[in-house]
């Protein structure tokens, strides 16, 4: 854990304000080391690092995600309130065959606290359709939950054979390409409309952005809650933490304008350019 906080300390004297602490279960960090450090504790010692802005993790793993790191995400003011917590199909038979080791009325409970504990959190999540041996009755399962959980972010992929998996070795590849390819695009058409539906409640509302970029005359860049935000403006900002009325909202991205402090004569959050890192990406 040492390590990486001196990592990140370095980060941020070269001008890092977010780091994101990667791996396929990040939520299982520490489990293999000899003090049995946990995920939580190691993001209670970066939200000490001075200068950090932000900090992310991904991807967590339902049967990993536990009270106390729930607990340090509502309480550390660094860590953002975001969530990428994949339930990959909404079947428990299908979940059995991948070897997920959860169930989803566990995944569901798991959900519902997340949301009490931190109420506007953005939850992104993971599906497969077309696993084998998925019927048409298991897959409107994970239609249905994903009409009812109400995710922000859906990353939706039709199966295919990974060379080395248990699947590709034992399982019969059944499900017919063109009836993955329609189940993948009844997941999307799903979600986007509920994107459409959680976005437009942004309209109107101030967010705070962390700059990564320029495209086509544009800044952009992620709220807390990992929202793609453009806007215009003829001031460096990038690197730069700023203010942004949001005034367009759609299912993928919203727009706005950067609040100016007429008192102050300066934008809140921006500062004078200097050479930054944007992000820094830290191997849990």
């Amino acid at each position: 854990m040492e390590d990486i906080v001196c990592e990140v300390e370095e980060l941020v004297l070269r001008g890092t304000k977010e780091v994101i602490l990667l791996g396929q279960k990040v939520d299982s960090y520490g489990h293999d080391l000899p003090e049995k450090p946990d995920l939580a504790k190691l993001l209670t010692g970066l939200n000490r690092v001075d200068g950090l802005a932000r900090i992310r993790f991904l991807t967590s793993h339902p049967k990993d995600m536990n009270q106390r790191l729930i607990e340090a995400m509502t309480c550390l003011d660094k860590v953002c309130e975001h969530l990428s917590l994949p339930f990959q199909a909404g079947d428990d038979d299908i979940l059995h065959a991948m070897r997920r080791g959860y169930t989803i009325e566990h995944y569901q409970a798991l959900v519902a606290r997340i949301r009490h504990a931190i109420p506007h959190i953005a939850l992104s999540t993971d599906v497969i359709v077309g696993f084998p041996g998925e019927s048409e009755e298991q897959f409107h399962r994970t239609f249905d939950l994903l009409r009812e959980l109400r995710f922000d972010t859906v990353h939706v992929a039709a199966y295919s054979p990974r060379p080395g998996t248990i699947a590709s070795r034992k399982l019969a590849d059944d499900v017919p390409p063109e009836e993955k390819v329609r189940r993948r695009e009844m997941v999307e058409h799903l979600q986007e409309g509920i994107a459409t539906e959680i976005n437009a409640r942004l309209l109107g509302s101030t967010v705070e952005v962390l700059v990564e970029g320029q495209k086509n005359g544009k800044w952009w860049g992620r709220t807390r809650g990992d929202k793609l935000v453009f806007f215009k403006d003829e001031t460096n900002c990038l690197g730069q933490l700023v203010k942004i009325t949001i005034e367009k909202t759609s299912p993928w991205s919203l727009q706005g304008g950067l609040i100016y402090d007429w008192e102050r004569g300066a934008y809140p959050g921006v500062t004078a350019a200097i050479p930054v890192l944007q992000l820094g990406n830290v191997s849990a």
